[in-house]
């Protein structure tokens, strides 16, 4: 074994890692480990120096915020440094709770003190920005940089939509600089990749390296496919204003000036507070629409935070709690070819377990056969590995450093599989100017039979309830069902035969097909798992054509005629109805039962008494799911939100409704009842 190293020598092993991975990270904007494993150095390094005062050298990476500016952009000094704030990792109560205790015994209190009143809200993933308003105009937006001197960006930061170019009101202060994150929703930047995968280009690996690198573009023009947001959440210089004296206030002013504020925030007391807010911010992390990799706890009163200062350039007062780590670091075991229900085949990476983004992941896909090469993915392997929210995990990079000398042949798909599908032998092609390959066995291949079967009933298309994968495979194994409307041939007395299928199972199960046949065209359309067409582009379709008839026989100029339709859609949609089979099955569901109302006219012309409204569901509603509720306002031309804001039109409660109605009181958001909803939909 190799002799340990001294505190001295890994001192300075772990400075020079921590340096390389930061301009990688930072500069570069090619990070070559997880933030976890990042994190993990940095601590190791924090202990050391702890433990050794001797050893704390002025470059050290603990001593500083870590950036650089890059060449060709301006330089731009911070009149108030962008200082970081301290990380908890412990994503556990303990967190918050050890962060009050210093809290308080900084300040000198006791246990018979009352509670400290906190700030707490979420931390973004994203890039840090300065904005500079003069007389309320935005003359300037620097990167955070090294925390002193930053970057100049204005030509970019003004392309995006929520940032203001003039401040609202009439009194806007000489100057305000509004400090906030540029972030890039997961929609958006799964939209981007998937984009980059069919024309072939370059993948990008986090929606948070994606927005640094676009901001630091210096041609604007390469963000016209590349939709990025804005979130602001505290202040730098200010002159000829009197700042609140809360942080909550702050924000609430910072609001008003028209920026756009997480409505995600609340102002708690004590560890106990604190605890609970991670706790419920955790529990709807997947639901956001964007990546957090943990939340920020602010002592809310300033002469409090004035009082508690500074430590080696951060704040006593605040500090990130951390949730588990999205990206985390495993080997690959193997790559199996799954067969979709389109005929797609796609490799995917079996993985040594791994703890990732609150969950144990042990597979992750690749995507296709061009984004496994690029990328060099082999068996054997350490890979980073991605998951965030109800994104499917991701094999985002090798670690090539580790790649051990046994490790397998570059990846290929046709050779892999000599030509033939894995599951019903026949030959697979890869379409011309497609990134993908593909079974060409059609319904006639047992995976593309079992995944239509389950695309058909999910959840936000048919909705037949109790048929999941296992009867699935019973029902096409034993050649029960063959095609989609051979569900509502369906008997009792074959249902019951099956394994495990009870009598009282089956007749749910007959019960769930029954009251599949009452339907939107919008869900019958997403159903059919025509390519391309997914959840909204069938909405978009229902709401233009309004009868299936007329979609099916649309020519392809007037498909294109949809919002968001492109040649690529459209010409998916004209392919599948031109196959005699595909109306076919349309014609037999439909004289099985399976109905839906049709909406006289098109979008032009059809009611839509919601268009331009935004509208938020919380609780449980008499006799809407939360789904049936979403779809009914779409069709009415509104939008369902996530969360509250001063943009809301109304909220929509029911019963067990949560902090999303006191946040309409709170803002005076109008609330309604289902009652009220439906008095709305009829216009």
């Amino acid at each position: 074994m190799p002799d340990k190293k001294t505190p001295a020598a890994r001192a300075a092993e772990l400075r020079e890692q921590l340096h390389h991975h930061a301009h990688a990270y930072y500069v570069l904007d090619t990070p070559e480990i997880p933030d976890a494993e990042y994190d993990k150095l940095f601590q190791e390094l924090q202990a050391i120096e702890a433990e050794h005062p001797e050893l704390l050298t002025p470059d050290s990476p603990t001593q500083r915020v870590i950036g650089q500016v890059l060449p060709g952009l301006v330089p731009v000094k911070h009149t108030v440094p962008m200082l970081s704030i301290r990380t908890e990792t412990d994503t556990t109560a303990g967190g918050a709770e050890a962060f009050d205790a210093r809290v308080r015994r900084e300040l000198g209190l006791t246990e018979s003190d009352p509670p400290i009143e906190y700030a707490a809200e979420l931390k973004f993933d994203g890039l840090a920005i300065n904005l500079r308003y003069e007389g309320g105009v935005l003359t300037q937006a620097a990167t955070r940089g090294d925390g002193e001197t930053g970057e100049d960006v204005t030509h970019n930061i003004r392309t995006i939509g929520q940032i203001p170019l003039r401040l609202k009101g009439k009194h806007a202060p000489p100057v305000l600089e509004v400090r906030g994150e540029v972030y890039m929703r997961r929609d958006d930047f799964e939209r981007l990749n998937e984009r980059q995968r069919e024309k072939g280009g370059k993948t990008f690996i986090n929606p948070r390296n994606t927005a640094a690198g676009a901001v630091r573009q210096l041609d604007n023009r390469s963000l016209a496919d590349k939709k990025l947001s804005f979130y602001a959440y505290g202040l730098g210089d200010t002159q000829g204003w009197d700042r609140p004296p809360t942080h909550s206030a702050m924000l609430d002013a910072i609001a008003a000036f028209g920026l756009p504020v997480n409505a995600d925030r609340a102002v708690v007391k004590g560890a106990a507070g604190l605890v609970a807010f991670h706790q419920a911010i955790a529990a709807k992390r997947d639901e956001l629409p964007f990546d957090i990799d943990g939340v920020v706890y602010k002592v809310n009163d300033r002469a409090l935070q004035e009082k508690l200062g500074f430590v080696s350039r951060e704040p006593r007062w605040a500090v990130a709690h951390k949730y588990p780590a999205q990206e985390q670091m495993t080997r690959v075991l193997g790559i199996d070819i799954q067969v979709g229900r389109t005929g797609k085949l796609t490799p995917v990476a079996k993985l040594e377990p791994v703890f990732v983004g609150g969950t144990t992941v042990s597979n992750a896909t690749l995507h296709n056969e061009d984004e496994t090469r690029r990328k060099d993915v082999r068996i054997g392997d350490t890979v980073i590995v991605r998951r965030a929210g109800d994104v499917i995990p991701e094999v985002v990079g090798v670690v090539a450093d580790k790649r051990p000398a046994d490790a397998g042949e570059p990846f290929d798909l046709y050779k892999r599989l000599s030509g033939k599908c894995p599951v019903c032998g026949s030959p697979i092609e890869r379409p011309e100017g497609e990134a993908d390959w593909r079974c060409t066995g059609g319904i006639t291949c047992p995976a593309q039979r079992k995944q239509a079967l389950l695309h058909f009933a999910g959840r936000r298309a048919m909705d037949i309830e109790g048929l999941g994968d296992k009867l699935v495979d019973q029902l096409v194994d034993g050649g029960i069902v063959k095609t989609v409307p051979d569900l509502y041939k369906l008997g009792f007395a074959n249902l019951a035969a099956l394994e495990r299928m009870g009598g009282k199972s089956a007749q749910n199960l007959l019960d769930g097909i029954e009251k599949s046949k009452s339907t939107t065209l919008a869900r019958f359309l997403y159903s059919l798992g025509i390519r391309q067409v997914g959840e909204t582009t069938a909405k978009d379709l229902a709401r233009h054509f309004g009868s299936i008839d007329r979609l099916m026989d649309a020519r392809l100029e007037e498909l294109l005629e949809v919002p968001d339709v492109g040649p690529i859609v459209a010409e998916s949609i004209r392919d599948f109805f031109d196959q005699p089979h595909h109306r076919e099955v349309v014609d037999q569901l439909r004289a099985a039962g399976v109905n839906w109302p049709d909406v006289a006219g098109t979008a032009s012309d059809a009611p839509r008494p919601l268009l331009g409204k935004t509208l938020v569901l919380t609780g449980t509603l008499p006799t809407l799911s939360r789904d049936e509720a979403k779809e009914l306002i779409e069709a009415a031309g509104g939008k369902v939100s996530g969360s509250v804001s001063r943009k809301t039109n109304y909220v929509v409660a029911g019963e067990e409704a949560g902090s999303k109605l006191d946040k309409a009181r709170e803002l005076g958001v109008a609330v309604l009842d289902e009652d009220g909803l439906r008095a709305l939909l009829e216009g």
